[in-house]
């Protein structure tokens, strides 16, 4: 009798940890196929149909015909009733802010303009707000949003969701975001460095599936870098690890807003682009050099791969200390091409110490400007997971 209770037992704890494997798999990679979950988790075909089955008509899980490779297949993603996330990405001008389902399927999505040196406590609460008039807007309950996400262009002490840095952001230096959130908002809360959460979604969902480490380099107005190493991104004592951006590579170039003298981004940044061509060709913005260039302008494309290069030195150095198998490359500059990308690559193959296996790949951000937002969605799912809220162990 015991013997046949412990077999008992132990059936129905293989069950629920198979179950969990195939939920897992669909919050990790978002929609698949059962043969994409067979070949994940390593189970056999008939007994994912099963667990599917079984999760769809528990509410869990959600299927839909599609097809795949010519061939009818039926997709599986989580179900919305299991609750959603939400994304705020803020940066220097803008702020987007996203709603999600946990199969990071994204239901609403908005972008707004903030003013310059935009202060914490009313760009936060007017995040809040709107993430609020998002969660309505799709007629869900106040409580199936389980975790919000947040993303600021500073160091961020990610154990008490502080801006950790004194010099960087205006209105921001040692903002207590997850404190601030909290005044107005009772839900979970994390929060990170934009381009940490840009390395996450792009190593884990992106251009840097299957590679480790990854290393994402953010490159707009600001330079950032992101690096996730193991699957886990790489923070540092206080959240300063991958400030490419203040990197120095020119002890008596222009003073940077950090305070140091000849920081990458003083050099390589938006702004130096920009002001580089002002006097052949007036006044321009980010968005007017790289259409120019990609229409042939010779002096716009002689500015970017300038640009290019000096990114892809400042990379090398990157690379020799972090190893990278693979380098993604995000941000508004990114939109650039191969006129950005193309001198970057010839830079980090030149200085990066030479190994049998050469330099790291690098390749645009499959999320081109969505990357950091995706990756607080990411970061959302994680604490809702950590938390226990999403109903089902993982």
């Amino acid at each position: 009798m015991r013997d046949t209770q412990a077999a008992k037992g132990s059936q129905t704890s293989l069950r629920e940890a198979n179950r969990a494997r195939v939920v897992g798999a669909v919050q990790q990679h978002g929609s698949l196929t059962q043969v994409e979950l067979a070949t994940i988790t390593g189970l056999s075909p008939a007994s994912v149909s099963n667990i599917v089955t079984e999760l769809a008509d528990a509410g869990v899980l959600d299927t839909s015909p599609s097809i795949r490779s010519g061939r009818r297949a039926r997709l599986v993603t989580l179900a919305r009733s299991i609750g959603m996330v939400a994304g705020i990405d803020l940066a220097a001008r803008s702020m987007h802010v996203a709603l999600a389902d946990t199969s990071m399927q994204i239901l609403a999505s908005e972008t707004l303009p903030l003013a310059p040196d935009h202060r914490a406590d009313m760009s936060l609460q007017r995040a809040a707000m709107l993430v609020q008039e998002m969660v309505e807007s799709v007629d869900a309950a106040g409580d199936e949003l389980l975790a919000i996400g947040v993303g600021v262009p500073a160091p961020v002490e990610v154990a008490t969701g502080t801006v950790s840095s004194t010099s960087l952001l205006r209105g921001w230096d040692g903002a207590a975001v997850t404190e601030i959130l909290a005044a107005t908002s009772s839900v979970p809360t994390v929060v990170d460095n934009d381009a940490n959460l840009g390395a996450l979604a792009e190593a884990r969902y992106g251009a840097g599936v299957g590679a480790d480490p990854v290393a994402y380099v953010r490159v707009s107005h600001r330079i950032g870098a992101g690096i996730v190493l193991g699957g886990r991104v790489l923070h540092g004592r206080r959240g300063t690890a991958g400030e490419l951006g203040h990197m120095i590579v020119d002890e008596r170039g222009p003073v940077c807003r950090c305070g140091n003298r000849g920081c990458l981004e003083t050099v390589a940044g938006a702004a130096a682009l920009v002001q580089i061509l002002s006097a052949s060709h007036g006044h321009l913005t980010l968005d007017d050099v790289i259409t120019r260039a990609l229409d042939g302008d010779p002096g716009c494309r002689r500015a970017i791969a300038d640009t290019g290069r000096t990114l892809g030195t400042a990379i090398a150095n990157l690379c020799t200390v972090v190893d990278p198998e693979i380098v993604v490359i995000g941000g508004d500059m990114s939109t650039a091409g191969e006129v950005l990308l193309g001198p970057l690559r010839d830079a980090l193959e030149q200085h990066t110490l030479a190994t049998n296996v050469g330099a790291p790949n690098v390749v645009p951000a499959e999320f081109g400007g969505e990357a950091e937002l995706r990756g607080a969605l990411a970061a959302a799912l994680d604490r809702a997971r950590e938390l226990g809220a999403l109903g089902v162990a993982s």
